[in-house]
């Protein structure tokens, strides 16, 4: 099938998995290597900040509730697992893949599929100051919910900042969320839209600040609280940062791949080597027929694109771009929010179902020039999915 008698999937995530079973799929049967950082086997990253935090199980037991593959799929998947080993560079002249501990790993194919990791404040952070990526992340983060805390300040407003604290909210705590932008989730939804996802905290019991930001974390050993850039205090117990992602691009300077914000790929996950593709939250790929590219961090994407990295990495060159429609959902609050599409700024919103204005369910579509570009649902599951169908069959507007 393939001349690449060696092929590396660098992140054992979501994305880097669903490469590795295109791969196979796809009939290769060389040797197939999978590095991951992490201990652990690939596993779902969307409960660690919903069920995974308010559920009473044993969160020992978490990673098999979570685990995206069982011992029959990986024996048929017939992989090496590296796991514990984070790569440190990658030389494209000689075909290694340089890992901790001094280990250089020879390959002809590469799978870059390292994800993403948190941003962080520029401010000295005492215990009890918390990020979420990882199930390391969340079972920490579960452990000192759970350890006497009743006050948590949730720095970030975005999906994963607002599952969080719908999530704290759900076990009963004291929750305030800060936003440095006047509202959350603009970018994604738009300002009418955003205003009535932002209503959710206020419905689910949580305190929602925004038009501010943080100057400082309060604490000696363990944080006390959080101070804000207007000169307010907010005690604090627990406090846990979400202000988005950096994706890991690090080992692979003077690779000579293109590094902007993500790996630049085209719009088949193919990097500027063909040899070497890029998928899920760490690539950023061409639009097919546009001058814009677009880093997603969606866990549909991630899992899409690897079907599609595979297929062209053993062709050798780009015979299937990815245009899937970007999708993604929250759950905040009891309730559930849908999204698909690529709405811009400047496109209308319309109300085809239920009242946003009454606090129930809704379902809304974006457009353009008559034309339907994205849509947005809160508790229209069944509908939603419709509109995302037509969406996905119908034209899109010229440039998206």
């Amino acid at each position: 099938m393939t001349a690449i008698a060696t092929v590396t999937v660098v992140g054992a995530s979501l994305a880097g998995l669903h490469a590795a079973r295109g791969l196979r799929a796809r009939g290769y049967d060389g040797r197939l290597v999978v590095v991951g950082e992490e201990y652990h086997r690939p596993y779902d990253r969307p409960p660690l900040s919903k069920e995974f935090l308010t559920g009473d199980g044993d969160p020992g037991e978490g990673l098999g509730t979570l685990a995206l593959t069982d011992p029959e799929e990986e024996a048929e998947l017939d992989a090496e697992w590296l796991l514990g080993a984070r790569a440190e560079a990658l030389d494209t002249a000689a075909g290694e893949i340089r890992l901790s501990g001094g280990r250089a790993l020879r390959t002809d194919g590469v799978v870059i599929a390292t994800g993403a990791t948190p941003r962080t404040l520029p401010l000295p952070h005492p215990a009890g100051v918390h990020t979420l990526r990882t199930l390391d992340d969340a079972t920490r983060l579960r452990a000192a919910l759970r350890a006497g805390a009743e006050r948590v300040v949730v720095i970030g407003a975005g999906f994963i900042g607002a599952e969080v604290a719908s999530s704290c909210a759900a076990l009963g705590l004291d929750v305030t969320v800060v936003e440095a932008a006047p509202l959350p989730l603009v970018p994604q939804l738009g300002e009418e839209m955003a205003r009535v996802c932002a209503g959710l905290h206020a419905r689910g019991g949580t305190t929602l600040l925004c038009g501010t930001g943080v100057a400082a974390l309060r604490g000696g050993d363990r944080v006390t609280g959080v101070e804000l850039a207007d000169g307010r205090v907010l005690p604090a117990d627990v406090v846990v940062v979400g202000v988005g992602v950096r994706p890991v691009t690090g080992w692979l300077e003077g690779s000579g791949l293109a590094l902007d914000d993500g790996v630049r790929c085209d719009e088949g996950c193919v990097t500027a080597l063909p040899n070497v593709v890029a998928v899920g939250d760490v690539a950023r790929l061409a639009r097919p027929g546009t001058a814009r590219t677009v880093r997603a961090e969606h866990w549909t994407s991630g899992m899409l694109q690897g079907a599609v990295a595979a297929r062209n990495l053993l062709a050798g060159s780009t015979v299937e771009p990815f245009d899937a429609l970007p999708y993604f959902w929250s759950d905040q609050y009891g309730a559930r929010i849908q999204y698909a599409g690529r709405r811009e700024p400047g496109d209308t919103v319309r109300i085809l179902e239920g009242d946003p204005a009454d606090g129930g369910g809704f379902l809304a579509v974006y457009e353009r020039d008559g034309i339907s570009t994205a849509a947005l649902g809160v508790d229209r599951p069944r509908s939603f999915m419709r509109l995302r169908r037509e969406l996905a069959r119908a034209p899109q507007p010229a440039g998206r």
